[in-house]
């Protein structure tokens, strides 16, 4: 359970997400990465936010095998209240994964906000669980880690790679710039071999009064999974209002791009968000176009010249 200055990256991703990184030291968030098992990134406004890709999974559908960063990314993201945090994240998990991490969270004190596909078709089929807590951060930390230890997620972090590929721009088979000038979003970020795009909305949002930013999920959400030959796989999910859910559905579907999911993804946000999921595998020029024609149904955080449209 990651934008148009472009988001939840992200993703994020995570993300997924194209998040900028905050400078300030990551030392306080030390206790909270040991009781989850896995570190991660601060961002700006303080928030830190842990992806966790289901990189035990191999999931295909419609023939293309799904990268992790691509649709199968867990995350959790943590903003500072004083001494405690609020917590928000979406687990990735299996059928059989469902029940034991659901009762695990609920012992633990962490709410499910919701339980839901995001794509159609994919084999083995994976659900998504949206979860929200608030409490001291190494304290919930360790609940999530309990119950994901219930599934099969990864945790640990990777070891490091070695200096000369550290200072490497990561490359992709994909245009970027030409993906970055057709959504009029600034440049995303490359992750494990997927380009994530993440494009804030122009609201603030609240949940029980406290802000939710993108990090937490707020925000647009486009990944290209490329395919060779100018080709991609794409799907996200855009974040909207009521107002918006048939305009951008419309916009969607006339061009080309599957609707896949449409719900919420908590319980007490204002304003009331919908969730809208979508997959297409097509000429990668073809699915930013009509992603586009779908951007400009949302209120975003920055207006798009629609000179680059």
């Amino acid at each position: 359970m990651s934008r148009m200055t472009a988001i939840f990256t992200a993703a994020t991703l995570a993300t997924a997400l194209a998040y900028p990184a905050s400078s300030a030291p990551e030392a306080q968030w030390a206790a909270t990465a040991k009781a989850l098992g896995k570190s991660g990134t601060e961002m700006q406004g303080g928030i830190y936010r842990v992806g966790m890709p289901r990189t035990d999974l191999q999931v295909t559908l419609d023939g293309v095998t799904l990268k992790p960063t691509f649709a199968l990314g867990s995350w959790v993201a943590f903003a500072p209240m004083g001494h405690d945090a609020m917590v928000m994240g979406d687990l990735v998990l299996t059928e059989d994964e469902i029940a034991p991490v659901m009762k695990k969270l609920k012992d633990g004190g962490i709410e499910i906000t919701a339980l839901h596909n995001h794509l159609l078709r994919a084999r083995p089929a994976t659900f998504y669980m949206h979860i929200h807590g608030h409490g001291e951060p190494a304290a919930l930390a360790q609940s999530i880690h309990d119950a994901l230890a219930l599934s099969k997620t990864p945790l640990g972090d990777a070891a490091a790679p070695p200096p000369a590929q550290q200072s490497a721009q990561p490359q992709i088979d994909l245009d970027m710039a030409m993906i970055d000038r057709t959504l009029g979003a600034p440049h995303g970020q490359i992750a494990a071999g997927v380009y994530q795009i993440g494009i804030p909305r122009a609201e603030t949002i609240k949940d029980g009064g406290m802000s939710v930013p993108p990090p937490m999920g707020t925000a647009e959400a486009i990944n290209f999974q490329p395919m060779g030959g100018g080709k991609a796989a794409i799907t996200g999910d855009f974040v909207l209002t009521g107002k918006e859910v048939t305009p951008v559905q419309r916009a969607l579907l006339d061009n080309g791009i599957e609707v896949t999911a449409l719900h919420s993804h908590m319980v007490d946000e204002q304003p009331r968000l919908y969730f809208m999921h979508f997959w297409a595998n097509d000429d990668a020029a073809k699915l930013a176009k009509g992603l586009r024609a779908a951007l400009d149904k949302v209120n975003l955080a920055k207006k798009v010249d629609v000179a680059n449209k």
